[in-house]
């Protein structure tokens, strides 16, 4: 892994596959680091011949952390991820988003035009007001905080989440496996006020939707038909705003990253890329 000035911050970042291919720039979701992208989803990518890149969002991980009273919106974390584009020497590449990370890739094609190539938006939101909101259970899950700041509690807290908003039983992962990179990820960085300052983010961005016909880049919307928190009735309205774009559902799936969907995932992303 490496960290580069983007954007006048700095930010994490590493590469896997050979980067004479085009390139494919992952925006991770609301407080998690780009270690949940799934290896073999990332490899998958770059066997298909793309040039896979993945960082960590301002205020977590490893990137810079803003600190104090800062405030921001996605606007700026979509500045952000074009900024690190430059700072690499890449013009454009193909983007792939999920949950705030697809909200971060809508507003980067909308006000960053000329650094996308393909748009690719999972289990995310056109931010339109008069959508399904997620179940109360989905919700508490997202907002749970930990009696204390321990490896163990913060295992816990991330094994109820999955459970609350994860993909059916027999395509999520297991609670070992979540308990494990939750433990990985609290010993790589632990940024609790990060986290409330990207929800803060996500609160004050001003809505996009009604710009959303202005994107002109090819657009794939995949979202799960088992998603509890950005309910499929969300991507399917990014997908009718924006001109030309696909909607697909895979059953089963629910908001995680699951290490069983990511075979899927890589053949849906790819193939709509190569087409």
């Amino acid at each position: 892994m490496a960290r580069i000035r983007a954007n006048g911050i700095e930010l994490e970042y590493d590469t896997l596959g050979n980067p004479a291919d085009p390139a494919i720039l992952l925006i991770m979701g609301f407080a998690f680091q780009m270690t949940r992208w799934p290896d073999a989803f990332r490899q998958g990518l770059a066997d298909a011949g793309f040039h896979v890149i993945r960082f960590d969002n301002r205020d977590i991980g490893l990137s810079q952390e803003m600190g104090g009273f800062s405030s921001y919106t996605l606007n700026d974390l979509a500045a952000d991820a074009a900024g690190l584009l430059g700072a690499l020497g890449i013009g454009r590449a193909h983007i792939v988003g999920m949950s705030m990370g697809g909200m971060i890739a809508q507003l980067m094609a909308l006000d960053h035009p000329h650094k996308v190539s393909k748009l690719v938006a999972m289990m995310t939101s056109s931010g339109a007001p008069n959508l399904p909101p997620p179940t109360q259970e989905a919700l508490a899950a997202l907002t749970a905080v930990p009696l204390q700041r321990t490896p163990e509690a913060i295992a816990d807290i991330a094994v109820k989440a999955q459970h609350a908003i994860g993909s059916a039983p027999h395509l999520r992962n297991s609670a070992d496996t979540i308990r494990r990179y939750a433990i990985e990820d609290f010993r790589r960085s632990d940024r609790p006020f990060g986290v409330i300052r990207q929800f803060t983010a996500i609160q004050a961005q001003p809505r996009w939707h009604e710009r959303l016909g202005a994107i002109p880049h090819p657009t794939l919307v995949l979202h799960g038909s088992d998603d509890p928190l950005v309910r499929p009735a969300a991507g399917e309205d990014i997908a009718r705003r924006i001109p030309g774009a696909r909607f697909k559902a895979l059953p089963g799936w629910g908001h995680d990253l699951a290490d069983a969907m990511s075979e899927t995932l890589a053949r849906e992303i790819t193939s709509f890329l190569k087409e």
